[in-house]
């Protein structure tokens, strides 16, 4: 009997906060033994060239970004983030509102680091852009400063309140949540829910506000996650079936930054289908 294909939809590179560039990447899915790798980078497809370079034999790609999205039905706004697969990475609006949001992290980068050297604290901007490597700033590359710094071990330890959870975090530039659905249907896509029951991650999103995106174009939901325990899965999976949503997992790897491995959690055959059929803007891309 042939073994069921294994498919992580969620994962970071070099582009945007991962530690594998997009190269590494690819190649370290096909070591993990996994069949269909989806590049997810935040707010950005510049990883996507070089992974459909370095694709190794037997393995697929799915393109797609995570999208840094915010509801604002309540206040304050809840942040979301919004898997994107197979889009047309040339739609004009789309396009237009990936690199606002990308300028804006990186505004708002440059604007922490301020904020930690007004208090002593000798971390240098030109080398956290350098860190990044021309891909989407964020909070993981002050954080890797901090470590070299000596001033914190971990990541984990940076994200805590004394550093950039709280008392040097910042507020950032996000897409409304509904117009970034419309955006990715528009641009051929398919968009899946991040991470829905993340608790940890901020304030949860409630069921109605999946109701509502469903009507509105949602295309599924990731249930199997690092973030989810199994009652928080099981509820997303009941959710999705009375709406009638595709349900992912995936690992949302990041390399060394998180100590979840690629293919932790992975996407059952029928619903990677469902995604294939309904998108129209590129397609997967096979080895060969």
């Amino acid at each position: 009997m042939t073994a069921a294909p294994r498919i992580d939809l969620h994962t970071h590179s070099t582009a945007s906060d991962g530690t594998l560039s997009p190269a590494e990447l690819v190649r370290a899915a096909a070591d993990a033994g996994l069949d269909v790798v989806a590049v997810t980078d935040h707010d950005t497809t510049a990883g996507w060239e070089a992974a459909v370079r370095a694709l190794p034999p037997g393995l697929t790609l799915i393109r797609g970004a995570e999208l840094s999205c915010r509801w604002f039905g309540v206040e304050p706004a809840i942040p979301l983030h919004l898997l994107a697969y197979l889009f047309d990475p040339t739609e004009p609006e789309l396009v237009a509102e990936l690199a606002r949001v990308r300028l804006a992290r990186e505004v708002r980068g440059e604007r922490i680091v301020r904020l930690l050297q007004a208090d002593g604290i000798e971390v240098s901007w030109p080398e956290i852009l350098a860190g990044a490597a021309g891909g989407t700033v964020g909070r993981p590359h002050i954080a890797q400063a901090l470590i070299r710094a000596g001033l914190v071990a971990t990541t984990t330890e940076a994200f805590g309140p004394d550093w950039l959870g709280e008392r040097y975090r910042l507020p950032k530039e996000d897409i409304d949540v509904f117009r970034a659905v419309a955006l990715v249907r528009a641009a051929g896509g398919v968009p899946v829910f991040a991470h829905p029951r993340a608790t940890r991650r901020g304030r949860i999103v409630p069921d109605e506000l999946i109701v509502e995106l469903a009507a509105a174009g949602l295309a599924g939901l990731e249930a199997d996650h690092e973030d989810h325990s199994p009652a928080e899965r099981a509820h997303v999976r009941g959710l999705a079936a009375e709406l009638g949503l595709l349900v992912t997992g995936s690992s949302d790897f990041h390399g060394t930054h998180k100590t979840v491995r690629l293919g932790a959690h992975t996407t059952d055959p029928g619903a990677y289908e469902r995604i294939v059929a309904a998108a129209s803007g590129v397609t997967p891309v096979a080895s060969g």
